[in-house]
C-alpha cells in the first residue's frame, strides 16, 4: 500500500492552505454577519461569490472530481483526501471551491451516468458553480435506513414520469441557488427488492413540488437548509430518467461510496481545527492557579486526540487507496468502518474541546457547538452506524463461512441527503 501524495496534490495542498489562511478564516465571520443581517436563515451572502471566483482564479476548483474532463484532470480519492481535509476545517470552504455535498454526489451520478443532454443541462452549470442541487433520498413515513423501504412512486405515463410522496433532509433544497434534485423512487414494486427503485431528475420549480419546511439540526437552521419536500402529481421528461428503470441502487451504490468517504475527510479536518483550539485555550486559560495545558487530565485529552487522528487518517487513506485501485466494491468494508470510526472520534475530541472553552464552548462565538451539530449528524447521514457495522460485521463473518446469509437487508443506507 502507497499512501504517497502525487507532486500534484501536495501543490494543491499548498495552495489551499494559503486560500483558506488568506481567504477562508478571515471571511468567516463575515458570512455570518451577512446572513444575520438578512434576517433570512437561507440567504446566500455575497462574500461567497467573492471566496468562489478567488477559488477559481487560484485553480482551487472542482477538486472532488475523480474524472478526467472538459472540467480538469481530475484527483484520485488518496490525493484528494488531504484536500478535503483542510476544506473540513470550515463550514464555507467546500462551496467556495465548488466541493459541496450533495452537488458532489449529484455530479459524480451525471458524469458516470448522466446522458449527454443530462451532462449539457444540468452537470456542466454544477460544475460550473452556477446553480447548485439538491437530491431526495430519505422519507419521513418509513426506516429508510433500509432503502427497500423507500416509497415514493414514479410511475411512467407516455412521455413522462409522475412523482407522487414525500421526501425529508432533501439538503441544500433551500440554496438560493439550487435548481435540480435527484430523486429516489420506486418504478416497479413487484420487482425483486433491488431492481424497484429508479433515479430521475426533478427541476425544483416543477409543478407540484412543494418546498414545505426546513429540518432544523439540534436546533441550528443550516444555511442551506434541509426540506421536507412534498412530491404531487409532479410531472417530468422521461428524458430525466438516469440510466435505466432499476437501476437506482446501483447509481445509490456509486455515489455513496466515494460521498461517505468525502464526509470522512473533512470530519477529520473539523476535528483537527477542534483540537487546535483545544490546544489555544488550554495554554490561555488558568483555573486554581495553573494553565489548563498544566493539567494532566487536559494532557491526556490532547494526547489521545492525536493518536486518535493519526488512527483514522490512515485508515481513510488507506480507504481511499483502495476505491483507486478496487474500486469501491473493493473497498466496501473499509468505507463502513471510517464512516463508523471518523464522526465517534471527532465527536470526542469536540466534545472535550468544548469542556476546555467551558460556556464559550456552547455558544456562538466558538464554532465547536455547531461542529458538534453536524459531525453528529453524520452518525445518521449517507447510512446509520449500525447498518455499516451490520456490513462489517457480515464480511467477517462470511471469511469464516462464505455460506453465511440474513434476512438480505438492504446495506444502501441513504440517512440523509448530503452525500
Amino acid at each position: 500500500m502507497d499512501f504517497a501524495f502525487s507532486d500534484r496534490c501536495l501543490e494543491y495542498r499548498e495552495k489551499l492552505l494559503a486560500f483558506m489562511d488568506e481567504w477562508v478564516y478571515p471571511n468567516e465571520a463575515v458570512h455570518e454577519q451577512q446572513v444575520h443581517d438578512s434576517g433570512d436563515p437561507h440567504f446566500y451572502p455575497p462574500i461567497m461569490e467573492t471566496l468562489k471566483a478567488e477559488a477559481r482564479r487560484r485553480g482551487l476548483w472542482n477538486l472532488f472530481q475523480p474524472h478526467a474532463g472538459w472540467w480538469g484532470e481530475g484527483f484520485s480519492n488518496l490525493d484528494y483526501a488531504p484536500l478535503a481535509e483542510i476544506m473540513g476545517r470550515s463550514t464555507i470552504a467546500s462551496e467556495a471551491c465548488n466541493c459541496s455535498a450533495p452537488d458532489t454526489g449529484n455530479m459524480e451520478v451525471l458524469t458516470m451516468f448522466g446522458t449527454p443532454e443530462q451532462q449539457d443541462v444540468w452537470l456542466r452549470p454544477l460544475l460550473d458553480g452556477e446553480i447548485r442541487s439538491a437530491f431526495g433520498m430519505t422519507e419521513p413515513d418509513v426506516a429508510s435506513s433500509d432503502a427497500t423501504n423507500i416509497s415514493l412512486r414514479i410511475e411512467r405515463d407516455g412521455d413522462h414520469y409522475v412523482l407522487n410522496g414525500r421526501k425529508w433532509w432533501t439538503s441544500n433544497a433551500f440554496h438560493k441557488n439550487c435548481r435540480i434534485m435527484i430523486v429516489m423512487g420506486k418504478t416497479d414494486p413487484g420487482a425483486s427488492p433491488h431492481r424497484q427503485q429508479s433515479q430521475i431528475l426533478v427541476p425544483i420549480d416543477t409543478p407540484g413540488v412543494t418546498v414545505a419546511r426546513n429540518l432544523q439540526v439540534f436546533g441550528y437552521t443550516d444555511n442551506e437548509g434541509h426540506a421536507e419536500t412534498v412530491f404531487d402529481n409532479v410531472r417530468v421528461p422521461a428524458s430525466n430518467l438516469i440510466a435505466q428503470e432499476g437501476d437506482g441502487f446501483m447509481i445509490s451504490q456509486a455515489r455513496l461510496g466515494p460521498g461517505r468517504i468525502h464526509h470522512c475527510m473533512r470530519t477529520i479536518g473539523a476535528a483537527e481545527r477542534a483540537l487546535e483550539l483545544t490546544c489555544r485555550r488550554a495554554l490561555q486559560r488558568t483555573t486554581f492557579g495553573k494553565r489548563l495545558a498544566d493539567r494532566s487530565n487536559i494532557q491526556d485529552w490532547i494526547a489521545e486526540a492525536r493518536i486518535e487522528l493519526e488512527m483514522i487518517r490512515l485508515l481513510t487513506l488507506k480507504t481511499a487507496w483502495l476505491m483507486d485501485t478496487v474500486g469501491s466494491l473493493g473497498a466496501r468494508t473499509e468505507i463502513a468502518a471510517i464512516k463508523v470510526a471518523a464522526p465517534n472520534v471527532a465527536l470526542r475530541i469536540i466534545d472535550r474541546a468544548i469542556q476546555v472553552h467551558g460556556g464559550g464552548g456552547v455558544s456562538q462565538d466558538f464554532p465547536l457547538a455547531a461542529m458538534y451539530a453536524g459531525i453528529r449528524t453524520l452518525r445518521l447521514a449517507d447510512g446509520p452506524d449500525e447498518v455499516h457495522k451490520m456490513t462489517i460485521a457480515r464480511a467477517e463473518l462470511r471469511r469464516h463461512d462464505p455460506a453465511f446469509r440474513t434476512d438480505g437487508a438492504s446495506t444502501i443506507a441513504p440517512g440523509g441527503g448530503r452525500g
